[in-house]
Formats: structure tokens, C-alpha cells, sequence
């Protein structure tokens, strides 16, 4: 694989590991995003709001938001290979009970409600666990970021695929079959697990309470705030921008005139913009400001869903939503990215838990006050709203922390062996 790693931008597959895991993890993930436009178009259909779309975005994401810190103390505590098995073991059986469901038409939007709060109790242990191992993963440390953002690329090929595939499944078979072949995609990622040859150190022994282990981490984001600032900052982006996913069925059909494929054709695009965004910060020179980035584009996130709102042109609704899904992908990942390498080894399950809570927990309950907005003013004006937002959010936190993103030789900002710098105060 020496050919590979002198590639910058895909060096993290130099790691054998790492190389299974994406893969594995590549083919899971287009299953999952088929199966959450197929949840999403079922139940808009069925109940003609988006309310009660948002309502299926809560009940899968906010038992995260209630259950993320454990999950957090869960993998510090335990082996998060073994953890990880479970929780892909667990999301197998999760989308083989909505395909039974749905497939022999027998079920009803609360019934789909109660597996969606399943599969968010389960990604509640499956996140910290998962992107904790991405450490072990990879053979060489510094190539640590490249795979970061590597896994980003891959989350948001999978937007690209899955929401694309779904629709052409969905039209042609049915949800069932969408729900099915999800199910049929975790056994790639478990076979790649397996596959795997892991030297992970010893989990420590439990001298502590759980409960003690809790405030244990949140001690360490108040000793650390430069990590709290990111995990503010994702989490009210999360809450007020973030949720413009759940007016997506309306706006595809109220506003572009079209169907489940053009919904579909949506979060593709975004995919896609994402894409853009993961090959920009895999590719990023040594030296690179990552708050500066941070903001950049966070700025065009906001200015990105101020132009979607009112357009109806589709050649410009698809334009303007790239700039959308470049910006998402950009505050998550640069957010995971300052967290996972600085995060302490024994604290990062707890650290990546706080940040499940603020991307994937407040999310849900974004969701329910957008789609409420939503049925008062429409689904443009609610997501002109969430653009002004990401605005408004984009100019406090400037102010609060100009100095620290514009002086040059802040020794804060310190070049992480890889791709970017990351802040270690």
C-alpha cells in the first residue's frame, strides 16, 4: 500500500485496519441512508406533515442526547471493539423488524416511531464506540485527521447513494424492500470487524461509579474550554440549523412539485456538497487554521440555506443545496476533529459522547420547533429562518473569539502532523 499512502489525501488507508472499516463501514452507511429517506417519505406520506416528520427525527435521535454520556463511559470503560459488534448486532436486528413490518404491510406511523427510538437508544453506544476505535485504527498517529475526515467522505457518499438508490427502490418495490436491504448491509460492516487484528491496550479497571465517571468528564470540558466552545457552538447549531432536514419532504413536494425521487435527489446533493467539503479538509496543508475553517463555513452554511429557501428554479434549488451540505459536513467533522486528537486517551468515549449529544441530541429538538415554525409560515420561511440562524450564531461567536481565530502566532493553534491544526489549550 505504499503507492496509497504517498497519496496525502487517502493516506489513512495505508492502515490495514482502517482500510476494512471503511469499506465495511461505506456499504452499512448507503443502507442506513436508504432506510432514513424511505422512515421519512412513509411517514410524510401517511400524514401529509412535517411535523410529524420531525417527530420521527426526535424519536430517533434524542434517546442519544438522553443516553450519549453513558454511551461515552460505556466505551472508556469497556473494550469498544466488543461494544461496537454489539451495537452493529443490535441495528441489524433493528432494520430487519421495520422491513418485516413494512413488507407484509402491517404496521402504523407509531409502531415506526418505537423502532426509531430503538435505533437511537443503540446509537447511543454505537457513536462513542465507533469513532473511538478509529483511533486504534490507524497505524500512524499523525495520519489521524486524514482519517477523520476520510470517514466524513464516506458518511456523505453514502448521502449521495443511499437517499438516491432509495428513491429508485422505493418507486419501483416499495419501502419494505429499502428497510430490507438495509438490514442486508450490516453484515458487511460486521464481516470487516471481524476481519480486523486490533492490539487494544487494557481497558482500566472500574474504581469508579459510572455516575462518578460522568462528572469526571464534564469536569474535563470545564478544564478545558476550548473544547466546550466547539461542543456550544455544534450544539446550537444543531438546535437551530441543523434540523432543516426535517422540512425536506415538504419542500419537495410543495415547492419543487415532485415526488419521493426528488426528495431523494435532495439529500443527494447535499451528499454531494458534503464530498466536496471532506475531499477540501482531507486535503488541507499542514498549518491550516482549523477555527478560521470552522467559521468560514459556518458562514456558508447560513448564506447556503438563505438562498434554498425561496428558490423554485430546481437547476438552483440543487446549486444552492450543495453549499448547504458543504457546510454541514464542515462543523461536524472539523468539530470531531479537534476533539478526537485532543481529547485525552482515557477521556475521549466521554468527550465524543458530548459531542453525540450536541450534533445527534439537539438535533430532535430542533426538529420539533422547526417543524411547529413550519406549520405556522411554511417550510421556505422556516428554513430562511434557520439560514438566518446559522447567520446570527456565525457573528456572536466571532466576536467572543476573534482573538483567538485571527491572531496568527496564538500558541493555541499548534500543526498537527497530518493535514490541519488543531486547538490544544
Amino acid at each position: 500500500m505504499a503507492s496509497i499512502s504517498k497519496i496525502s489525501t487517502f493516506r489513512a488507508f495505508s492502515s490495514r485496519n482502517y482500510r476494512l472499516y471503511f469499506f465495511g463501514q461505506s456499504i452499512s452507511l448507503i443502507g442506513t441512508w436508504m432506510q432514513r429517506t424511505a422512515v421519512y417519505w412513509v411517514v410524510y406520506i401517511q400524514t401529509h406533515s412535517s411535523f410529524m416528520v420531525a417527530l420521527t427525527l426526535f424519536f430517533t435521535q434524542f434517546p442519544s442526547f438522553l443516553l450519549s454520556l453513558w454511551g461515552g463511559v460505556i466505551s472508556d470503560r469497556y473494550n469498544r471493539f466488543r461494544v461496537l459488534l454489539t451495537t452493529q448486532l443490535a441495528s441489524l436486528i433493528q432494520a430487519s423488524l421495520i422491513a418485516v413490518l413494512v413488507l407484509f404491510d402491517n404496521y402504523t406511523v407509531w409502531e415506526i416511531f418505537w423502532l426509531s427510538v430503538l435505533l437511537g437508544i443503540i446509537n447511543a453506544f454505537d457513536v462513542p464506540a465507533r469513532q473511538g476505535l478509529v483511533y486504534n485504527m490507524v497505524d500512524k498517529k499523525e495520519d489521524l485527521p486524514n482519517a477523520i475526515a476520510l470517514n466524513s467522505s464516506m458518511v456523505n457518499l453514502a448521502k449521495i447513494l443511499g437517499p438516491a438508490v432509495a428513491g429508485i427502490v422505493y418507486a419501483l418495490y416499495g419501502a419494505g424492500i429499502c428497510f430490507a436491504l438495509n438490514a442486508l448491509s450490516f453484515v458487511a460492516v460486521i464481516i470487516s470487524l471481524l476481519l480486523m487484528k486490533l492490539n487494544l491496550p487494557e481497558p482500566p479497571k472500574h474504581t469508579k461509579k459510572i455516575g462518578e465517571e460522568l462528572i469526571e468528564g464534564y469536569d474535563y470540558l470545564k478544564a478545558t474550554p476550548s473544547i466546550g466552545f466547539i461542543i456550544l457552538l455544534l450544539a446550537l447549531t444543531s438546535f437551530f440549523v441543523f434540523p432543516y432536514n426535517a422540512l425536506l419532504p415538504e419542500f419537495a413536494k410543495e415547492v419543487v412539485k415532485g415526488n419521493v425521487s426528488s426528495y431523494g435527489y435532495l439529500n443527494s446533493f447535499i451528499g454531494l456538497g458534503a464530498i466536496c467539503g471532506t475531499i477540501f479538509l482531507a486535503s488541507l496543508k499542514p498549518g491550516a487554521n482549523l477555527r478560521a475553517i470552522l467559521f468560514a463555513t459556518m458562514l456558508v452554511l447560513g448564506v447556503g440555506l438563505i438562498i434554498f429557501s425561496h428558490m423554485t428554479n430546481p437547476l438552483l434549488v440543487y446549486a444552492s443545496i450543495i453549499l448547504v451540505g458543504f457546510g454541514t459536513m464542515a462543523q461536524a467533522t472539523v468539530s470531531n476533529t479537534i476533539l478526537q486528537t485532543t481529547a485525552t486517551p482515557a477521556m475521549r468515549g466521554r468527550v465524543i459522547s458530548y459531542f453525540a449529544m450536541a450534533f445527534f441530541g439537539m438535533q430532535p429538538l430542533g426538529a420539533l420547533v422547526m417543524g411547529a415554525l413550519s406549520k405556522k409560515i411554511g417550510a421556505p420561511d422556516t428554513i430562511l429562518v434557520q439560514g438566518i440562524a446559522a447567520v446570527v450564531i456565525f457573528s456572536v461567536f466571532l466576536y467572543i473569539m476573534r482573538n483567538q481565530i485571527f491572531k496568527k502566532t496564538d500558541k493555541a493553534i499548534v500543526a498537527v502532523p497530518g493535514n490541519i491544526a488543531i486547538d490544544e489549550e
